[in-house]
């Protein structure tokens, strides 16, 4: 994990389809990019980015992320979403994220992600489902 370094980026294109629509996700009634898409796509691209850097077994989760939706987007536009590493402290690895369709800027915000040992986090995770006669918390 030490040979991160501020300053690396990665960026992901995909094209809008009507499963992202903000009519389809749930998020609005108009079909244009839906917010929690633009989101999802900028959080794909921080994790992606610090992936190959880590320790088999090793992984990230996202525990923070502020974005500002600027511009919305039609289906079948192509939309490139970038997330730049901008700090790491111990486990803690905050990006810098921006996202594109053809006509400029569409969202900017920033995400926060902490390393975490896979297995042990799903175990922890999995344990939230204690069953008590037919009821599950």
């Amino acid at each position: 994990m030490n040979d991160i370094k501020t300053g690396i980026v990665n960026k992901i294109t995909i094209t809008v389809e009507p499963s992202m629509l903000a009519v389809n996700v749930g998020s609005g009634t108009l079909e244009v990019l839906a917010t929690p898409t633009v989101a999802a796509l900028m959080e794909r691209a921080a994790c992606e980015l610090i992936q190959p850097y880590l320790p088999e077994g090793i992984t990230t989760v996202g525990t923070m992320i502020t974005i500002n939706h600027l511009s919305s987007t039609p289906l079948g536009a192509e939309v490139t979403a970038e997330a730049k590493l901008t700090d790491t402290a111990d486990r803690k690895y905050t990006f810098e994220l921006t996202a594109r369709d053809n006509a400029g800027v569409i969202a900017t915000g920033k995400h926060e992600r902490f390393t975490v040992k896979s297995e042990r986090f799903t175990e922890k995770t999995n344990s939230k489902l204690i069953n008590k006669g037919n009821n599950k918390i």
